[in-house]
């Protein structure tokens, strides 16, 4: 070792030496927790469920029928409406940009008056449970770096995701499951997938033991669950334990906090071993609950088994689960495609609801749908082919919706313009959405940071965000 470039850790492993590896854990233990007083005040959501609906729904055909687009079908969309905004690639060279109305129809529902597509049934049953937010909007026109900065809060990969830096800073509550969970999936005809990059749930510069761990949609739901042949679980703990014992005398030595992810993830491993073939269980499941989330729950990996999933996660002390569906990214043939994706994810979703209020966990729990951005207002393509058009990316103002967890249920908030393309009124910018889902879980965004390089970091980042307290019960 060079002492001439000492680093603290190595400085504090090298004591450890002496010190014993109690006392050194202790040194080192406001590095490897928050250590900020989390949470920092009584929290309403104890657990998150996040229904990522990858490559942007069409906020236009779904949530937010507007009357001008009917009247000006097909007519040119007002420059002082475009505005001259950066527009992608696809549509940037498209010379006409023809009003395209919402092209199912839909009406207003429950209690609150929510307009809902015909397409989403299921979900404009349990509007009245729901919180809807119509003036979302951000500013990356790609899908990675949309959902890279809704997930991390920056349009970069590194960056700890949303539910690392919820359980490094408020811990697990299971023993035997990960304290976040990721699952994905898409339509069954695989149309219009997004590519979904590790880096949405990862960990970036926390420790690495606060990344998700995806559960996979064939064979064991993680890799190398199953012992090998020959191998007695009572053989896999002794191995573990003799393997832990180095790997404790190594951080001892070197205070690597990848070391004391390895110790973790081991043992995690080996819980799982047991919780997870109990969790993919389904045999003790009431019928009804079964035929709530639709025909497709039996199928693994499909979106209605990964909403049955999320409720058992939940109710185990699983922190942060995130779904994430492929298939809304719906440039050509938007009337084919749309119905699929509406079809695979709205009677889950909505069940998904029903079933977390049912069993009394959706009060504490914070369930969010929605995409990295919405769709155009206009057409891409050829409006008079219905195999031949779609819409746009848009994130200028499109629609989510949450429940749960502290939510104010039956309410609707914010609005787009005429022309659903700007933000009308009271504006959610998707820090401001970050910054409200911190703070239901008790955590105040601007004071829970973790110093990296030099620098203090936060989710929300470094430009102005606020808690949305309007939707807040």
């Amino acid at each position: 070792m060079n002492h001439l470039h000492l680093t603290r850790r190595q400085l504090l492993g090298s004591l450890g030496l002496s010190v014993g590896a109690p006392a050194l854990s202790s040194l080192l233990a406001s590095e490897s927790e928050a250590g900020q007083g989390l949470p920092h005040f009584p929290p309403k959501a104890k657990r998150v469920i996040y229904l990522m609906q990858s490559g942007g729904p069409s906020h236009v055909d779904l949530f937010d029928d507007k009357a001008t687009l009917k009247k000006m079908q097909g007519e040119e969309v007002p420059e002082s409406i475009l505005q001259g905004l950066r527009q992608t690639t696809m549509t940037a060279g498209q010379k006409s940009k023809p009003c395209m109305a919402a092209a199912w129809n839909g009406s207003k529902r429950g209690d609150s008056g929510m307009w809902v597509s015909d397409l989403l049934p299921h979900t404009a049953s349990v509007v009245d449970d729901l919180c809807f937010i119509r003036s979302m909007h951000g500013e990356q026109i790609n899908h990675a770096p949309a959902m890279t900065q809704i997930l991390t809060g920056h349009n970069l990969p590194g960056r700890p995701s949303i539910g690392a830096w919820l359980t490094y800073g408020l811990g697990t509550m299971a023993e035997n499951l990960p304290s976040f969970v990721v699952m994905t999936s898409q339509d069954k005809q695989g149309s219009c997938g997004q590519l979904f990059f590790d880096y949405y749930w990862g960990a970036g510069f926390l420790p690495g033991k606060h990344q998700g761990v995806p559960f996979r949609s064939a064979g064991d739901p993680v890799l190398y669950l199953s012992n090998p042949k020959g191998i007695s679980r009572k053989a896999r703990r002794q191995m573990l334990d003799s393997l832990a014992e180095m790997n404790q005398m190594a951080h001892a030595r070197f205070a690597d906090p990848e070391i004391e992810t390895r110790i973790s993830q081991y043992e995690m491993a080996f819980q799982m071993q047991a919780s997870v073939p109990e969790l993919t269980d389904f045999s003790n499941e009431p019928q009804s609950v079964l035929d709530m989330y639709g025909p497709d729950v039996h199928r693994k990996g499909s979106y209605a088994y990964n909403c049955l999933m999320a409720r058992r996660l939940a109710e185990r002390g699983t922190r942060f689960i995130q779904l994430m569906h492929a298939g809304w990214d719906q440039h050509g043939n938007l009337p084919n495609q749309l119905p699929i994706q509406c079809q695979d994810t709205d009677q889950p979703s909505a069940a998904l609801v029903k079933d977390l209020k049912a069993k009394g966990l959706l009060d504490d729990t914070l369930v969010i749908w929605g995409g990295e951005f919405g769709r155009t207002p206009y057409v891409q393509g050829d409006i008079t082919n219905a195999s031949a058009h779609g819409r746009d990316h848009h994130p200028r103002a499109f629609t989510i919706w949450m429940a749960g967890g502290g939510i104010k249920p039956g309410t609707i908030y914010g609005s787009s313009d005429e022309f659903a393309f700007h933000v009308a009124e009271n504006p959610v910018h998707i820090r401001d959405l970050q910054a409200t889902l911190m703070h239901l879980c008790g955590i105040d965004h601007e004071r829970f940071t973790y110093r990296h390089q030099g620098l203090d970091f936060k989710l929300t980042g470094v430009e102005p965000a606020r808690v949305v307290s309007e939707v807040l019960a």
